[in-house]
C-alpha cells in the first residue's frame, strides 16, 4: 500500500467529490491564497488494488478554487464558454507552448486512457471543455471518442465513481490539451483491482489504431511475474504514473519493465528563450523496484538502483500549476477545477508520443536514446534521499531524463 506524507487531515464537502488522503505542499516557492490546498480524488489503494493519482486545488470548504483561492466556475448556460479570465490552471496554448507541442500533428492516431468505474458524463463534460478553448469537437458520432468496458462493451459500462470519474476528466482534458486531433479510446475497468486493470489495458491494446495508452494509477512496487503481462505491449507506448506522494519507493505500474513511468514537474511561465520554467515537483514519486529490471539505456550508475528505477521522463503535475479541467463533483454535476498529480504527467507524456508515431519496440527506450532532446529538470525536491529525491543534471528520481521538448526523444 503507499504511504502518504503526514499532513492534517481535514474534512472536506461533498461538493469536491470522493478524496483520500493529502498530498505534500508543491513547493515552497509556489504562492497560492490562504486556505487552498491539494486532495486526491481516489482514496488510499488496498492491497492488489491501485488508486488514481488525480489531484485538485479546493478550499477548507471543499469546493473548487484555482491557486489564488478563487472559485472556479461551473459551464455557463446553452453551452456558451465562460469567461477565460475565470478559469484557473494551465490551457492547451499553455501546455502545447511549454513543450513545443503548438502546430504539431497526430493524423488522427489514438491514445487509450485506462481507468476504473465509470464515468456517464464523460462525453458531454470533455464536449464543455474542447468548446471553452476552441478545439475540435471530439464526440462518439464523429468517431473521436470511444468508451467502453474492459470487456469491450459500449453499452454495459460500470457503475460510477465520482473520484475515478474525476481521473477520467482530467485523462480526456490532458489528452485534448496536448493533441487536439488524436482520437480517444476510454476503456473502463469494473473496479480497481489490478486484474481488472490488467484486463482494460488488455482490451485498450486491442483497438485499432491505439498507439498509446495512459495509465494514471498505482499501488505498491510489484513484480512483472504477478501483473507485468497486462503492460507488456511492444509496438504501443503505455505510460504510467509514479505517484503524488514524493520519495516512498517504487509503485506499480510505473515500476514495470514495460512502461514509461512519468514523474511530475511545477511549471511557470518565465522571461527565458523557452518562454517556461520547471523544477521538481515535491509530490512526485520515485524509487527503485525489488523486483523488475530496468528498462534497456537505464544507466545503474546514474540511478543507484539494481534494478528498475523512476522515473523515465516527466511532465507538469504540481496541481497549484496544474490544468484547468472540467471535472465531476458528483454524479451529476461538474465544474472547473484545478487538477495535477502525476495523474496529469501520464497521459501528456502518452499523447507525446502519439504526435511522435515512433513507438516501435518498447517505446519506453527511446528517451534514454537521445536524452538531449528533452528539457533536463535540474532543481527541485521530493524528499530527503540522496539518490532518488533531488533534481540534477541528466537522470534523477522525481523527473526522470527530462520533460518533453517537442518530440524527438519519443
Amino acid at each position: 500500500m503507499r504511504k502518504f506524507s503526514l499532513l492534517a487531515a481535514i474534512s472536506l464537502a461533498a461538493s469536491a467529490g470522493a478524496v483520500g488522503g493529502m498530498v505534500p505542499a508543491a513547493n515552497a516557492t509556489t504562492g497560492h491564497g490562504a486556505g487552498v490546498h491539494a486532495v486526491h480524488s481516489c482514496a488510499t489503494a488496498k492491497a492488489g488494488q491501485a488508486s488514481c493519482d488525480a489531484v485538485h486545488l479546493v478550499n477548507s470548504a471543499g469546493q473548487n478554487v484555482g491557486s489564488s483561492g478563487r472559485l472556479q466556475p461551473a459551464a455557463a448556460a446553452y453551452g456558451k464558454p465562460v469567461k477565460p479570465s475565470a478559469i484557473s490552471g494551465k490551457t492547451p496554448t499553455d501546455i502545447q507552448s511549454a513543450y513545443k507541442l503548438s502546430g504539431l500533428k497526430s493524423g488522427g492516431r489514438t491514445v487509450a486512457i485506462v481507468d476504473a468505474y465509470g464515468y456517464p458524463n464523460a462525453e458531454r463534460d470533455l464536449g464543455v471543455y474542447r468548446s471553452q478553448f476552441g478545439l475540435p469537437s471530439c464526440t462518439k458520432a464523429n468517431g473521436c471518442l470511444t468508451i467502453m468496458s474492459q470487456t469491450g462493451s459500449t453499452s454495459s459500462l460500470p457503475r460510477t465513481d465520482v473520484g475515478w470519474s474525476q481521473e477520467q476528466a482530467l485523462d480526456l482534458d490532458a489528452v485534448s490539451a496536448a493533441c487536439p486531433d488524436c482520437k480517444i479510446v476510454l476503456v473502463q475497468a469494473k473496479s480497481a483491482s489490478f486484474a481488472d486493470l490488467g484486463a482494460a489495458v488488455n482490451q485498450a491494446a486491442k483497438v485499432p489504431g491505439v498507439v498509446a495508452i495512459s495509465n494514471s494509477y498505482g499501488g505498491g512496487d510489484a513484480p512483472d511475474s504477478t501483473y507485468g503481462s497486462y503492460y507488456n505491449h511492444p509496438g504501443i507506448a503505455v505510460t504510467a504514473s509514479t505517484g503524488d506522494n514524493g520519495y516512498q519507493g517504487a509503485s506499480f505500474p510505473a515500476s514495470s519493465h514495460y512502461v514509461t513511468a512519468v514523474g511530475g514537474t511545477s511549471l511557470s511561465t518565465a522571461s527565458n528563450s523557452r518562454g517556461w520554467t520547471e523544477s521538481a515537483w515535491s509530490g512526485a514519486g520515485s524509487g527503485c523496484s525489488t523486483s523488475n529490471v530496468a528498462p534497456a539505456g537505464q544507466d545503474p550508475s546514474a540511478t543507484h538502483c539494481a534494478g528498475r528505477a523512476m522515473a523515465d521522463v516527466s511532465a507538469v503535475a504540481d496541481p497549484n500549476t496544474g490544468l484547468a479541467v472540467y471535472a465531476p463533483t458528483s454524479s451529476r454535476s461538474s465544474s472547473w477545477a484545478q487538477y495535477g498529480g502525476t495523474s496529469l504527467s501520464s497521459p501528456l507524456v502518452a499523447s507525446v508520443y502519439a504526435l511522435s508515431g515512433n513507438t516501435s519496440g518498447y517505446a519506453n527506450t527511446k528517451p534514454y536514446a537521445n536524452p538531449s532532446a528533452l528539457f533536463d529538470v535540474t532543481t527541485g525536491s521530493n524528499g530527503s534521499n540522496q539518490y532518488w529525491s533531488n533534481a540534477g543534471v541528466g537522470w534523477d528520481g522525481p523527473t526522470g531524463l527530462g520533460t518533453p521538448n517537442g518530440t524527438a526523444a519519443f
